[in-house]
């Protein structure tokens, strides 16, 4: 398990599809499971595409979905 930032609002997520993840990197998470281990460049391009979309506002009220992992336990 680790927390993880999505702009402020920070969730506890399971890492164990992603056991190489590392404080820093940046995740996919999908209801509670970090999905992939992703590059900065895509996070920001995903993070651009979802606030064209208006999807972060909906499901975070926040503008970040996603973000880097901050410590894992």
């Amino acid at each position: 398990m680790g927390r993880v930032n999505f702009g402020g609002i920070v969730k506890d997520v399971c890492l164990a599809y992603v056991p190489e993840i590392a404080v820093g990197d940046y995740t996919i998470v999908h209801v509670g499971f970090a999905l992939s281990k992703i590059d900065e460049e895509s996070a920001q391009k995903t993070l651009e595409t979802f606030r064209e979309m208006g999807l972060l506002d909906e499901e975070f009220g926040e503008p970040e979905a996603v973000e880097t992992v901050k410590e894992t336990t």
